[in-house]
């Protein structure tokens, strides 16, 4: 399972590595360069997802057909 994903801010394009939440969806996130909050864009279930370099783990566990 792959931790951390490099989330990229679609309004200034900052982007940093982030460690995500083992078991759980992050709605929010604050950019760290202009201060944008960002959201999931619609039909992801977090940030990472919608704006990462890798989907959460719970969405790669889901893909793999392996628990979290």
């Amino acid at each position: 399972m792959i931790q951390q994903s490099e989330i990229t801010c679609p309004h200034c394009n900052t982007a940093k590595i982030e460690t995500m939440p083992s078991n759980a969806c992050q709605v929010s996130y604050e950019c760290t360069g202009c201060g944008t909050i960002l959201r999931p864009k619609s039909g992801d279930c977090c940030v990472f997802c919608s704006y990462g370099s890798v989907p959460c783990p719970p969405i790669q566990a889901e893909r793999t057909g392996r628990p979290e």
